[in-house]
């Protein structure tokens, strides 16, 4: 039997994790031209999926071949000021959404906006830490998070895009039918200047 040494253990990041082994978290290796369709498909699954097992109501936006926003309206904790809780990395991202924060480590840069009870917070990433302190904007959305992805195209591959491809059973897992909800939401592919729908 082999025996490993104290010397022998690595310690990564979490960025460094993410960057060496991306297929641990949006299911293809670096060298596959489906990376950015899987990072977005994956950040659309977090979105859709609520921690008490029901579906949310979400909004897809592909701005350019590796630029992409997706919205949910999943609600965040509040502390006694009525600001969120900071999450991954002391940011506005929740600290239990790993999907987007390791989107964010691809990505050259990544904006998440946070609404909270009428009011709004924005922030921008660099990797998956903060490159700057929150600011605050007026919104009449009630809650919800919104964050918009620029994919680091010397990571994908300059030639590589987002192709929107999705079926619903991508969407679902083992527990869905546990608690069942209905799906329903737009894909705004600016690229095509077109909407299409998907419902469950």
């Amino acid at each position: 039997m082999e025996r490993y040494t104290a010397d022998q253990i690595q310690v990564v990041t979490f960025e460094e994790h993410v960057r060496a082994r991306p297929a641990m978290y949006f299911r293809v290796a670096r060298e596959s031209p489906e990376l950015p369709t899987e990072i977005l498909r994956q950040v659309v699954w977090d979105a859709l999926h609520h921690r008490d097992g029901t579906h949310g109501q979400i909004s897809v936006e592909i701005e350019s071949d590796l630029v992409f926003s997706v919205e949910d309206d999943q609600r965040r904790t509040g502390d006694e000021r009525g600001r969120p809780v900071p999450g991954f990395f002391g940011s506005l991202l929740g600290g239990e959404r790993w999907v987007p924060a390791a989107a964010a480590v691809l990505s050259v840069r990544t904006v998440v906006e946070v609404r909270l009870d009428g009011q709004g917070f924005r922030q921008e990433l660099a990797g998956a830490v903060s490159a700057g302190d929150w600011e605050e904007f007026a919104t009449s959305k009630p809650s919800g998070t919104r964050t918009t992805f620029q994919l680091d195209p010397s990571y994908c591959g300059p030639d590589e895009a987002i192709a929107w491809s999705l079926r619903p059973e991508e969407l679902h897992g083992r527990g869905c039918d546990a608690i069942p909800s209905p799906v329903t939401f737009s894909v705004h592919d600016l690229r095509a200047d077109g909407i299409a729908a998907w419902r469950d």
